[in-house]
């Protein structure tokens, strides 16, 4: 049967949240035989869109035959996911790209291993005020992830639309800001946590331009109207992909990161989010 928890995003409340749900020892499932009349559960910490919708879409209509149960733990932010998983309170998770998991993994020692790359969620700048980016006016106040690696993907989606020049790989808005070779439009660069730039976008008539993430697009249910720019799908290396602790790809696991670079899957994104909004990476 297909559990599912919305959890709370901060300190102690998220970690009992976790441990109370009393997941299995991982380690446990390493020699088991994947069997559709006694299927194993998989723990998985999601992003609530899409992630945790695909996920959901593979335990209502292939895990039964595949020998699995999925156990979706929908999170909100972008750091649960991993200590969890890092604490062993989750089997895997599913919310990621190569970059933010190699820098999570330099500042905290994580010892994880992943699979290929599942769906993209382009950057997107959207803006209420602009139609077009030749229209962005100096001075104009734009919003960014604060994280290093959706801050520069977001910086590079504006210098794409020829609003920023010269993007290096190792600026933030700090090194941007004053720099009138690569803001030549003195642009107020501010950026707040990814699920929050949405809110801000929604609620604060001051900000210009904002450039969100493609799941909190999705949530929100934002104006394709507003669109400014998007990040392209074509080769993208930011793709989503499933998350595990290194030397425990059980069968489980290992199904279940087949199941989710099935036709059934790339099917179901392209059905799902016809707005382009999330696009296969297989």
């Amino acid at each position: 049967m297909r559990k599912k928890l919305a959890l709370a995003i901060t300190g102690i409340a998220t970690a009992f949240a976790l441990t109370a749900c009393g997941s299995s020892d991982p380690s446990a499932d390493a020699t088991a035989t994947l069997d559709p009349a006694n299927p194993v559960t998989i723990k998985v910490g999601a992003s609530p869109v899409p992630q945790s919708d695909i996920l959901n879409y593979i335990d209502e209509n292939l895990a039964k035959d595949a020998g699995i149960d999925l156990d979706v733990v929908e999170i909100d932010d972008y750091v649960t996911p991993n200590t969890s998983l890092n604490e062993g309170t989750l089997d895997a998770n599913y919310f990621q790209t190569e970059a933010y998991l190699k820098t999570e993994t330099e500042e905290k020692g994580y010892k994880f291993a992943h699979g290929a790359g599942i769906h993209v969620e382009p950057m997107t700048a959207f803006s209420k005020t602009f139609k077009d980016p030749k229209d962005v006016t100096e001075g104009t106040t734009v919003l960014l992830n604060n994280d290093p690696v959706n801050q520069i993907r977001g910086m590079r989606v504006l210098e794409a639309a020829g609003l920023l020049k010269n993007i290096a790989d190792d600026d933030s808005i700090l090194t941007v800001q004053d720099d009138k070779d690569k803001n030549p439009l003195s642009l107020k660069l501010k950026d707040a946590n990814a699920e929050q730039v949405v809110q801000y976008y929604k609620s604060d008539d001051s900000i210009g331009v904002a450039v969100i993430n493609g799941n909190f697009i999705v949530q929100a249910k934002l104006n394709k109207d507003e669109i400014l720019a998007q990040e392209s799908g074509d080769n993208n290396p930011n793709a989503n992909f499933l998350t595990w602790r290194e030397g425990e790809e059980t069968p489980a696991i290992k199904k279940l990161d087949e199941l989710l670079h099935s036709d059934e899957v790339r099917a179901y994104i392209e059905k799902t989010w016809t707005d382009g909004s999330v696009i296969p990476a297989f």
